[in-house]
């Protein structure tokens, strides 16, 4: 079943400083069926120019941005706030995971926003104590630095694994093959073979065959690649193209 749109966390971008950064955030949105997102004081302005081109398609998520003078107004409509740092900057809050917090927003009542700080210096103290919690990744401690769009992409991502978001690349995919193509290869190739003395010798022969069938029917070819791998065979058995001579 889909989310409920009231059930998706909004995003909320504090401060950003470049409209590029924003374009990439909505992109990361979008990418797992993010879509609300809130703008606390941008740096320079909006709607920015530069943010359209970085979202790569994500205009939706952009004409429908909300710009607010602070964090507080951005948030005052929620009941669960997390904010990303990875610095706990003097605040007392319990700590969770980008996935526990994912599995907090789908079943807690109430609107859900995830607050993201300035691309240089991150969320300030009086930010994160807007919170009910701090939202922070394992992360390399001679090196906790993520951009924008990386932290982002995180959270969106651990939220989209409770969804019924499907892989793009599955819906594109040919069904495999059906058995009877599957056959027509296996004795096409078997039939250039055995004129060659392949299958030799003979007390291998059976197992060889095995083995040749397990090679062709594991990758589970569609009709299309059957067809192809089939139109190659023919062509090698032809006899070599003549050439002329220049």
């Amino acid at each position: 079943m889909a989310e409920a749109p009231s059930q998706r966390p909004i995003v909320v971008l504090v401060r950003p400083q470049l409209g590029e950064n924003i374009g990439k955030a909505a992109r990361a949105m979008r990418n797992f069926g993010l879509t609300e997102m809130r703008l606390v004081a941008p740096r320079d302005g909006w709607p920015n120019p530069d943010a359209g081109p970085s979202a790569s398609g994500a205009d939706d998520v952009l004409q429908a941005a909300e710009v607010y003078d602070t964090t507080a107004e951005a948030v005052a409509d929620c009941a669960h706030i997390y904010a990303t740092t990875v610095r706990k900057r003097g605040v007392t809050k319990p700590v969770v995971t980008p996935e526990q917090a994912a599995q907090s927003i789908r079943t807690d009542a109430g609107r859900s926003a995830i607050l993201f700080g300035p691309e240089r210096s991150g969320l300030e103290t009086a930010d994160v104590a807007l919170a009910r919690a701090i939202l922070t990744v394992p992360i390399d401690p001679e090196f906790g630095s993520l951009n924008l769009a990386q932290a982002v992409i995180l959270c969106a991502y651990e939220w989209s694994k409770g969804t019924d978001l499907k892989q793009p690349t599955k819906e594109d995919m040919l069904p495999p093959a059906p058995q009877e193509e599957l056959e027509g290869l296996v004795s096409h190739l078997e039939g250039m073979l055995e004129p060659k003395g392949y299958f030799f010798p003979e007390d291998r022969a059976e197992a060889t065959r095995l083995t040749l069938r397990n090679v062709l029917t594991k990758p589970g070819w569609n009709h299309l690649e059957v067809r192809t791998l089939r139109g190659v065979l023919s062509f090698l058995s032809k006899p070599p193209r003549k050439t002329t001579k220049r």
